[in-house]
């Protein structure tokens, strides 16, 4: 059988080899490939029937369900980009994305349509709206498009063939813009299964594996719990889950085998009881979206004693980038690992030249996972995305690469450390400062169940660290407690100058991040307003507590 090189090849061959095989399970409910394959090409062919042009935009603003795989991969296959839009996201941001990739088909439900209808009449490249419901309400006057339910809009058969090479667009994956709005990350065919393949391997995937798709399908990292099980033929089990208990009951439930998640929710799954059996069948956790804490990884390994753990490191921009085997992870607990299969990271410095071993620079990704650029956006695809030039027996090769923002420092055997993003890297009292470092920290004392380190301007630091956080027992929390047992781990400059105490959970961005830049602007605008905390010398801070 012939390699993939089209995302809904990875469907297509899985239902020719096992049609029978469980791809999916929804709801204790499962989906066979051949049965996934069929609605794959059914939505296929109602694109077709629209007369959409190639490279359309179809957005997808659904939870997670069989429509909203099947919808992603089907409008692949009809030669189309799916976008898939995060279903927390509220009208005015769902607007931004529709009108920003000018979609002309969308996908949603029957109460997420009506959230919108107001405005979609405003999108006058939207075409048709199909919705995954039974009926469909009326249409406001004046609208220029049709409205369809999903059983009106696919189609029986085969879609016909449409030309696409791996090197074009399949999807644009819009990242979460906590300063701006947020930018549509262009990702052909080529980035996702080069993408699916090499964490395949890895991760050593098998078809017997169950994957729990717990991370929204908008996310990078989400949609590939689905590439990657597709790759070998194994299940994908989608899970929307509110609070984390959830997440361990279906991990039990549904016998998972693979779990992938961000720090936040690994931090909050392991300070509950974990049911005894899952330790059976789990062969691995992985984490992406944030360095893992050490203590949340101590306590996840105690809890799971017969899993592996992957500490991964990755961007939009580029899938994924590196990754620590789990038998490092004892020697190297701080390394974000090397590169993946079948790509290459480079620490530069500014000037481009390579930086010596334990050197900081800016970690540059090369390979088949590096995306296209940003949708409608030249001058930052320009500034994020640059030529490589490469010399090979006198020819000149040059290629793209991305330039990930983040500095790093690399050891001598070609280990990665992550040291931080440069827009979020603080400078107080004449030293860079990494947030993560000070999140670590504070994280270590098992005080602490979340919290974010955010820079405020001074004039005379330069920058005022702040820490918002939730306690773990929030009727027996003391900010001197804290203070103290951080004034033991951490060097003056880095001990906070204002702590605000939080008894509700941390604002988190659309991929499930504690967001901040929000809770930044929130502590500016406070002060803006008259609630300044005065700094104080690093060596002795002041310390605000805000209920």
């Amino acid at each position: 059988m012939a390699t993939p090189y089209l995302l809904h090849h990875l469907i297509d061959q899985a239902a020719s080899r096992t049609p029978d095989a469980e791809s999916l399970r929804y709801r204790g409910q499962a989906l066979t490939y051949a049965q996934l394959a069929a609605m794959q090409d059914g939505f296929a062919r109602g694109l077709q029937a629209t007369g959409v042009e190639r490279f359309a935009r179809v957005g997808i603003y659904l939870s997670k369900s069989y429509e909203t795989v099947a919808a992603a991969f089907g409008a692949t296959k009809a030669g189309c980009c799916f976008v898939p839009i995060n279903p927390v996201l509220k009208a005015l941001q769902v607007e931004h994305i529709l009108s920003d990739c000018n979609a002309q088909v969308l996908v949603t439900s029957r109460e997420r349509y009506l959230s919108l209808r107001d405005t979609l009449s405003k999108h006058s490249s939207l075409q048709t709206v199909v919705l995954t419901s039974d009926s469909c309400p009326p249409v406001p006057e004046g609208a220029q498009y049709r409205l369809q339910t999903w059983a009106e809009f696919v189609s029986s058969g085969s879609p016909a063939p449409i030309r696409v090479a791996d090197i074009d667009m399949a999807a644009i994956l819009y990242t979460s813009g906590s300063t701006g709005r947020p930018k549509g990350v262009v990702i052909s065919h080529r980035n996702l299964v080069s993408g699916a393949a090499s964490v395949s391997s890895y991760l050593e995937n098998r078809a017997d594996d169950r994957l729990l798709a717990v991370l929204p399908l908008s996310f990078d990292a989400g949609f590939s719990q689905l590439t990657t099980a597709f790759t070998v033929g194994g299940s994908a089990v989608l899970l929307d889950y509110t609070m984390p208990m959830e997440v361990l009951k279906t991990l039990a439930r549904e016998r998972i085998t693979g779990l992938t998640a961000v720090p936040p929710l690994y931090i909050q799954l392991s300070e509950l009881e974990w049911p005894a059996e899952i330790n059976e069948h789990l062969r691995y956790f992985a984490n992406t979206g944030g360095k893992m804490p050490r203590e949340t990884l101590a306590r996840l390994r105690a809890r799971v004693p017969s899993a592996k753990p992957y500490l991964m490191y990755g961007l939009t921009e580029a899938f994924r980038s590196s990754f620590l085997p789990p038998e490092e992870v004892d020697r190297r607990p701080d390394s974000i690992g090397r590169a993946i299969p079948n790509q290459e990271l480079l620490v530069l410095r500014p000037d481009g030249t390579p930086c010596a071993p334990n050197e900081p620079g800016e970690l540059v990704h090369r390979g088949s996972t590096v995306s296209l650029g940003y949708w409608n956006d030249p001058e930052k695809t320009a500034e994020r995305f640059r030529p490589l030039p490469r010399r090979i027996n006198g020819l000149v090769l040059p290629e793209f690469a991305v330039f990930s923002g983040d500095t790093v420092q690399m050891d001598e055997e070609g280990f990665l450390y992550f040291i931080g993003r440069n827009d979020e890297m603080l400078k107080s009292s004449g030293y860079r400062i990494s947030p993560m470092e000070i999140e670590e920290a504070i994280y270590s004392t098992g005080l602490i169940a979340e919290v974010a380190a955010v820079g405020l301007p001074d004039e005379r630091l330069g920058h005022r660290i702040a820490v918002i956080l939730l306690p773990r027992e929030p009727g027996q929390f003391s900010t001197d407690a804290l203070l103290r047992a951080l004034q033991k781990t951490l060097p003056p400059y880095m001990v906070p100058h204002r702590v605000e105490v939080r008894d509700a959970t941390l604002p988190r961005n659309g991929n499930g991040k504690i967001d901040r830049k929000s809770l930044q602007r929130e502590l500016l605008e406070a002060e803006a307003e008259g609630k300044e905390v005065p700094a104080q010398p690093a060596s002795k801070p002041s310390l605000q507590r805000v209920v």
